[in-house]
């Protein structure tokens, strides 16, 4: 991450285009610097977010004499706080044409604004609520970091049963966990981790049933307003507050879609079963005792914990690989945060709460679930580009993790293959970093952009009555922030 100067060093501002929203304050502190690391795109994380994740001065393994790993070398360059800012009739003049493409519908809402200074540079629609697809995680990210802290890990536990011999694994949440080290997400807690402290603590007792405690959610296990093949389209899935690998069949499976449990608490709870040698005909459903004398252990014992790895990095898993049921996960963190039920409708009502408190126009957002997947959600664009202008704000550091999962034009993510190949949006290839959402008929994409000149802008382009395919509305997106990367709109 880098820091910019302060507005006195951005120079003057052209008068701003009229609008009746309150503006976020002028300054900026924190921007992303985004830097290859193996596969993917990672961010370098100085100061205080080294604390958030659990980071020590020296770690065990060097202390062990391990070569340390070299600082990352930065890959994408870094905005220019002085250069120009671009006028309102130079955006328009470039963006006029683009907006108004056939292949993107009668409903395009857009919203670009200059990141340091918040001048609103080009409107359209961008305060109508508008069907967000995927760019809904934004909001979730925001919220989540907000809510609970960008360190807070989500714990697994498991507790003593009423019966003896009956162990009560305790799901909170975490939808990262995995059965051993085969798991799919990195640096997941772990179910074998979890049985070796079972055992240590049971001593002589032996294991004979497991019961699966979810009841930390509540409601449906599928999202209002999902399209009739989400269930088992491999992109979404039941949610639960138990599962393994994000509810999926097979861990080691591709990124994207894949086969998912239809019980995936059950499925973790057999898995579980099995590290401990019980038969997975003796798990179940039920619920946790109260902690009770007599017994040994004494019914409700703590007989292990497993922690997730921090939000902030589950906000980064969830926005690079567009991760419906992490999302769903953290928008019922969102949820227990604000002492709401965690539920779809809960999480939804407590990250509509959060963004109110955040002092941004909460009337411009109405949610149903934390991933997108709903048709009922409505986001406008200018919220959109607030909330991004907000995490680089100095005065919440703890937002700035959104910023390190965004997909990179060109390079990462899911715009790993947008802005190669499709006339017109070369300009964008890293330099567009952004959030992107499909549904059938709804295509967007919000995130940052840096033009020609060097500035930093923030953009929301929301489509919902597409005619097309993504083979074209894509292109069409893409071409409107290449548009902004290649000019310098003055």
């Amino acid at each position: 991450m880098s820091a910019l100067p302060a507005p006195g060093d951005a120079g003057p501002a052209p008068a701003p285009v009229a609008s009746g929203r309150r503006r976020l304050p002028v300054v900026l502190a924190v921007v992303l610097l985004l830097v290859l690391a193996g596969v993917g795109v990672v961010v370098a994380r100085p100061g205080p977010v080294a604390g958030w994740l659990g980071d020590e001065p020296e770690s065990a393994s060097n202390a062990a004499g391990a070569t340390p790993e070299p600082n990352p070398s930065d890959v994408l360059a870094g905005p220019d706080p002085n250069a120009p800012v671009p006028t309102p009739d130079g955006v328009r003049a470039v963006l006029d044409p683009l907006v108004g493409a056939a292949v993107l519908g009668s409903r395009v809402n857009v919203s670009v604004a200059d990141v340091i200074s918040g001048q609103t540079l080009f409107a359209k629609g961008a305060d109508d609520g508008t069907v967000p697809a995927s760019v809904t995680k934004l909001a979730t990210a925001v919220t989540v970091l907000a809510a609970r802290e960008p360190g807070y890990r989500i714990p697994t536990r498991a507790v003593a049963g009423a019966k003896a011999g009956e162990v009560v694994i305790i799901g909170g949440g975490d939808p990262t966990l995995a059965i051993d080290k085969k798991g799919y997400y990195p640096g997941a807690a772990r179910l074998d981790d979890l049985a070796a402290q079972v055992r240590t603590a049971l001593g002589g007792t032996t294991p004979t049933s497991v019961t699966v405690d979810g009841s930390v959610y509540s409601g449906p296990v599928y999202g209002p307003g999902w399209d009739a093949d989400i269930p088992t389209g491999g992109s979404g899935g039941a949610v639960t507050a138990l599962m393994t690998d994000g509810g999926r069949r097979d861990p080691g499976a591709e990124h994207g879609a894949a086969a998912r449990f239809a019980e995936p608490d059950l499925a973790a709870g057999k898995s579980f079963a099995r590290l401990l040698g019980v038969p997975t005909d003796a798990v179940k459903r039920g619920a946790a005792p109260a902690q009770a004398a007599g017994g040994t252990p004494a019914p409700g014992t703590e007989l292990g914990v497993v922690q997730s790895p921090p939000l902030i990095r589950m906000v980064e898993i969830m926005i690079s690989e567009s991760d419906n049921l992490v999302a769903e996960a953290l928008a019922r963190q969102v949820a227990l945060a604000r002492n709401q039920p965690a539920s779809f409708d809960g999480g939804a009502a407590a990250m509509d709460a959060e963004v109110a408190e955040l002092g941004l126009p909460a009337e411009e957002i109405t949610l149903s679930d934390g991933s997108g997947l709903s048709r009922r959600n409505r986001i406008s664009p200018s919220l959109l580009t607030d909330l991004v202008r907000l995490a680089a704000s100095p005065d919440h550091p703890e937002l700035a993790g959104v910023f390190g999962g965004l997909p990179v034009g060109g390079w990462s993510g899911t715009l790993d293959e947008r802005y190669r190949t499709a006339p017109g949006t070369a300009p964008g290839a890293g330099s567009v970093r952004a959030k992107t959402g499909t549904l059938t008929a709804v295509h967007s994409i919000a995130g940052l952009v840096t033009t020609a000149d060097g500035r930093l802008l923030t953009f929301a382009v929301l489509t919902d009555q597409v005619p097309g395919g993504k083979e074209t509305a894509q292109p069409a997106l893409d071409r409107i922030a290449a548009a902004l990367a290649g000019c310098g709109c003055r």
